[in-house]
């Protein structure tokens, strides 16, 4: 992923495609979902991934609605990862079982992610650390893919401390943890109540890797603390939000804009929808849309970005060393003409597909 994203602008490094807007839950915060769609025929979400592949789409999120009910989950996934792309999906884990999740590691996925956000149900969401440990500890004894449990803080979160103990959880478990902010039906930010700021600030403090956008980035940080952030966002074109009626939006929250589909998509639509500056973004909380977009912020501005990551990592730890392999990879990637030799040795080492 990120040699693709260095090596150019022109493709998207994230999309996230919708197999069925139906759910099994119905969490009052989300907007996400209904309880009557049938799931995207199989034969038109393969045209969609094709088409995905076709344009570059380095990782492919299937999400929802609740991604597990699809039939045919398992042989999408398989086209994911025959069309080059990491697959990756975004589950609430009620469906999981050992018999699923030794077929999710057939099919290959690369990567799984679960939101829990309280410890016991209540009438906001069901996500909760009673009802999923099972399922958790299944997952660290059977699963061959990487799993993030996301832990959520925001007005419909009752108790705050419930993400730090439900972080302390996914880490005993071998699992990476990370903490997302509640936005309202536009993806806007819902300003943090000074014991949920307390909640975060302990949470960035329970100790993470260096690259863990959630600990680290002043994006979180001031949307923690009620602050606009001042970025550029790329959604429509580095980041894709596919629905289940086939269209392109910029994410979850700005469905309609484009509002193009998918199977007309072309890479002059992706360069257009990344340079248009968007109203949106300075109280956006959408992390995925702006993860995306500092790896263009690194391709652009390689050493003012790796500089701000690191010193903000020895703000919260002033015993940090960065990583030999942070080291190497600044080496082969900061100065323009030993990124393009090495990224094109590492394409062809590869066998990535050009972009």
């Amino acid at each position: 992923m990120f040699v693709r994203a260095m090596q150019s602008a022109s493709h998207p490094i994230l999309a996230q495609i919708v197999p069925t807007r139906r759910c099994n839950l119905d969490c009052g915060y989300c907007n996400e979902y209904d309880k009557t769609s049938s799931p995207v025929p199989l034969e038109t979400m393969l045209r969609r991934i094709d088409r995905l592949a076709e344009l570059g789409t380095t990782i492919i999120t299937l999400s929802g609605g609740e991604p597990t009910l699809h039939p045919d989950l398992d042989t999408i996934i398989r086209r994911i990862r025959s069309s080059g792309a990491i697959a990756t999906l975004i589950t609430n884990g009620l469906l999981l079982t050992p018999d699923r999740i030794r077929a999710l590691n057939r099919a290959g996925l690369d990567y799984l992610q679960i939101s829990i956000d309280n410890l016991v149900p209540d009438d906001v969401s069901k996500k909760s650390l009673r009802v999923l440990d099972q399922k958790l500890q299944w997952l660290a004894k059977g699963a061959e893919f990487g799993v993030t449990i996301n832990s959520v803080l925001g007005a419909s979160v009752r108790n705050p401390e419930d993400a730090i103990t439900i972080g302390r959880r996914a880490r005993e478990l071998g699992f990476t943890s990370t903490v997302g902010i509640l936005h309202d039906n536009g993806g806007q930010l819902q300003p943090l109540e000074t014991n949920q700021r307390g909640a975060y600030e302990r949470f960035r403090r329970l100790g993470t890797a260096l690259f863990s956008f959630a600990h680290f980035d002043h994006f979180q940080e001031n949307i923690g603390r009620g602050l606009p952030n001042d970025w550029h966002c790329r959604a429509g074109g580095r980041f894709l939000y596919i629905c289940e009626e086939g269209l392109v939006h910029y994410c979850s929250q700005q469905r309609g804009r484009p509002g193009v589909p998918l199977e007309t998509y072309t890479v002059a639509d992706i360069r257009r929808e990344a340079a248009k500056p968007k109203g949106c973004a300075p109280f956006c909380t959408i992390s995925c849309v702006h993860q995306t977009a500092m790896l263009d912020e690194f391709r652009e501005r390689p050493q003012q970005t790796l500089t701000g990551i690191l010193d903000r990592r020895r703000a919260l730890d002033p015993d940090f060393r960065a990583p030999a392999a942070v080291n190497v990879l600044s080496w082969l990637f900061l100065e323009p003409r030993r990124r393009d030799f090495f990224g094109n040795l590492i394409v062809r080492a590869f066998r990535l597909k050009r972009s």
